[in-house]
Order: C-alpha cells, then sequence, then structure tokens
C-alpha cells in the first residue's frame, strides 16, 4: 500500500494504517529529529508528537510533497520549537566562572525594550499576508519553498511578499528615531 494510500485510509480513521505508516517512517523520524535536537529521549517524544499530527491533519494532507516529506516537516517544526523552549542547558560550576557576564547595563536594557516594543509595533503594522511571511521566515526559519507550501501560495509569491514586507518595515523603521543605525535589507 502506498503513503498515500495510508494517509486516505488514516483520514478515515484506520487504526492499523496509522500503525503500517509509523512502521514505515518511524526510524527515520526519530533519527532526523535526534540530530536536531541532540537528545534521544527528547526526540522520541517530538516523533511521537508528529505522528500524533499525522493522525490528526490526515484528512488535511493535500499530496503536494511526498507523505515522507510531509512527515518530516511535521517534525522538523516540532524539534526546531522544542529546541527554542528547551531551558535546561546546564553549565557546571568551572564552565559558569569562565563566561563573561555581557548582561545589558539597566540603560542599556531600557533602551532595547524600547527598540524591541517599536519592531513590534511595527510589524503589526504590515498587512496580515506580510506579518505571516515575515513571521514563518525569521521567528520559525522556515524557507521559502516552506513558506509556500505552508501558506499554499507559489513560491514566487512569497518572495514579492517578502520583498514588500521587507522594504515597508524599513519605511515604518526608518520613522523612529532609534532605529537610525538599524537596516532591514530590502
Amino acid at each position: 500500500m502506498t503513503d498515500e494510500a495510508l494517509i486516505a485510509a488514516i483520514a478515515a480513521g484506520d487504526e492499523g494504517a496509522m500503525r503500517t505508516l509509523y512502521n514505515r517512517h518511524h526510524v527515520r523520524v526519530f533519527r532526523f529529529v535526534t540530530r536536531l535536537v541532540g537528545d534521544a529521549t527528547a526526540a522520541e517524544d517530538i516523533a511521537s508528537e508528529a505522528f500524533i499530527d499525522v493522525w490528526r491533519q490526515a484528512d488535511r494532507f493535500e499530496g503536494r510533497s511526498a507523505v515522507g516529506t510531509w512527515i518530516m516537516s511535521i517534525a522538523r517544526f516540532k524539534a526546531l520549537s522544542a529546541r527554542r523552549r528547551r531551558q535546561d542547558v546546564e553549565l557546571d560550576d568551572k564552565v559558569a566562572e569562565t563566561v563573561a557576564d555581557e548582561a545589558h547595563t539597566p540603560e542599556e536594557a531600557m533602551l532595547s525594550m524600547d527598540r524591541s516594543e517599536q519592531l513590534r509595533e511595527c510589524l503589526k503594522q504590515l498587512s496580515p499576508e506580510h506579518r505571516e511571511i515575515v513571521d514563518l521566515v525569521y521567528y520559525h526559519d522556515k524557507t521559502i519553498e516552506e513558506v509556500a507550501e505552508i501558506v499554499q501560495v507559489p513560491k514566487n509569491t512569497v518572495k514579492t511578499r517578502m520583498f514588500y514586507a521587507r522594504k515597508r518595515l524599513a519605511q515604518l523603521l526608518a520613522s523612529h528615531k532609534d532605529f537610525d543605525h538599524l537596516t532591514v535589507a530590502a
């Protein structure tokens, strides 16, 4: 049975088809995620979550990519999200003592917060389509191809939206005095 046929059966609620798909792709997904997060236990959890999403979203699979690619993209997104959330890095005392304190002074921290707030305000002024593209590319590390698949538009449309989003963001940021030294590639 092809992966596409399995997805159709899963969409109809066939648990056996889900087991078959899982057995066919689990090892590859697990190894991929392990390389991304560097922790086998976390990778197992993430791979399981990805397959739960496959079960839940099988009826939305459109076949624009191979089933394996679709599963890997779900797993990748989950792995990258988990990696960003992970706060459990421990330093031993000797390493901690050698790390320079690069914290901002209170004045620098306030200026940085002000800039962040201004950037958030500028992002809010972008159109929903442009804001979505910026969010996926810069905050979710998606490629143009991945964004095109997620947003369901052609790659050239993504590139065009990105161009105009950056151009508009540069204009908005230029109107804020504190951003004089920052540039946004247009």
